[in-house]
């Protein structure tokens, strides 16, 4: 007889809002994650607030970092990270880059390298913004993140976006 043993792996998720009440936005997103099934929220970054990333007029972000543990493989947990969004009021058809109520990103799973068309792991979108960069720092500087080595040592512009720690 064979036991299929659920194995727990860490999930680094990003987290950013402008609408609504951002921060309250965030902190409902973190209450959320940490009741998806075979999950755990182990860890908050703090809340961060940034100027907006890719040209679009909008107002300014705030950020964070979720540190799991899940038991759920990548693409379900990613499925129910869109369910978060869907349910919080985002929208799919908003312009890339724009604003939104919520948004929730898999940054980072298990070590794992996914290279799929509408999924790639590590997000490719890391190495370049600080509103990323920043609370994952503050939640795991050691972790190594596959192609581009440990947190702590990615390099990133701490001012560029404008950004600041607000709680």
């Amino acid at each position: 007889m064979t036991t299929d043993i659920l194995l727990w792996r860490p999930a680094y998720v990003g987290l950013g809002s402008n609408l609504n009440g951002p921060a309250k936005q965030i902190d409902a997103a973190f209450d959320l994650l940490d009741t998806l099934p075979g999950s755990r929220l182990v860890a908050r970054s703090s809340l961060y607030r940034s100027a907006p990333f890719g040209g679009v007029e909008q107002p300014e972000f705030v950020n964070a970092v979720a540190a799991m543990l899940t038991q759920l493989d990548a693409i379900t947990l990613l499925q129910h990270l869109k369910e978060i969004e869907r349910k919080r009021g985002r929208e799919r058809g908003e312009a890339r880059w724009g604003p939104r109520v919520i948004d929730l990103d898999l940054l980072v799973y298990s070590g794992e390298v996914i290279d799929q068309p509408e999924f790639t792991l590590p997000h490719p979108g890391i190495a370049e913004r600080n509103f990323v960069l920043l609370p994952l720092r503050e939640l795991a500087p050691d972790l190594d993140i596959p192609g581009l080595g440990r947190v702590a040592t990615i390099s990133v512009n701490e001012q560029e976006p404008r950004i600041e720690r607000i709680a």
